[in-house]
């Protein structure tokens, strides 16, 4: 293949990306994986992956916080399961942790008092003890702290929400 034509697939790879990168946000590692499909060279993915960066197409701080809000707001994840998620991607660490700067501690549990309201009635168990442990597995499975679960469950208790049977 002639370096022309590799030009015009560069380009090709470019124009596409930057046509998925204009419908929603995207990390390096999307990119990469959406690349990888593609009969281009390591260094011709990274020329397409930099200029996509140049024209700001791809933003890491951006799609932190998208990425963020959104899981927040439909899936109902806690903290611990968004960074792990945010790590996968392979964002550094100090996007991801200015990125949560953006969210008050309020905003990072807001879903966990809604989401064990609704799941206390399908946990099944010998006794309170055992449901709440289940419930408490389910909450930490969602991404939410041990403390954060303990403080919410104590509350929905005092408003009488579920008994210790």
């Amino acid at each position: 293949m002639g370096e022309r034509e590799m030009e015009k697939m560069v380009e090709q790879a470019f124009r596409r990306m930057t046509r998925l990168c204009s419908r929603g946000e995207y990390c390096v590692f999307d990119i990469r994986q959406k690349l990888r499909g593609m009969d281009l060279s390591e260094e011709e993915k990274e020329a397409v992956i930099q200029k996509l960066k140049e024209g700001r197409f791809i933003d890491e701080a951006r799609y932190a916080h998208s990425f963020i809000g959104d899981k927040l707001r439909f899936n109902r994840w806690g903290r611990k399961k968004i960074e792990l998620m945010l790590h996968q991607k392979q964002l550094p660490g100090e996007v991801i942790n200015q990125a949560f700067m953006d969210f008050s501690e309020e905003e990072l549990s807001a879903s966990l008092p809604g989401l064990l309201k609704k799941k206390w009635p399908t946990v099944t168990g010998a006794s309170a003890y055992e449901k709440e442990g289940k419930l408490i597995r389910f909450a930490l499975g969602r991404g939410f702290s041990m403390e954060e679960i303990r403080l919410c469950l104590d509350q929905l208790k005092k408003e009488g929400v579920w008994n210790d049977e």
